[in-house]
């Protein structure tokens, strides 16, 4: 079991390195897309961080917060593979 969640994590890491990247192209690119990708971001890791708590405080487990946040990674990598 902590084979899995170690691999759930070093994943999730790749993952959100790859989403900086594409968040950084947005942004360097200027100009309304990037001031709406900046309010994006902040909001969803207000959301994200008040989610995560909310699920631990109620007794889910560690990896479904991590299943969780990939899921959100993914779709916004697939979004902002998109634009880019």
């Amino acid at each position: 079991m902590w084979w899995k969640f170690s691999s759930d994590m070093a994943m999730a890491a790749f993952e959100a390195q790859r989403v900086i990247a594409l968040r950084f192209v947005k942004l360097a690119q200027g100009g309304p897309a990037a001031q709406q990708e900046a309010q994006k971001m902040v909001s969803e890791k207000i959301m994200a961080s008040t989610e995560a708590a909310m699920a631990l405080a109620s007794g889910s487990s560690p990896e479904s917060v991590v299943r969780r946040y990939r899921t959100i990674m993914r779709a916004n990598e697939k979004r902002l593979s998109k634009r880019s």
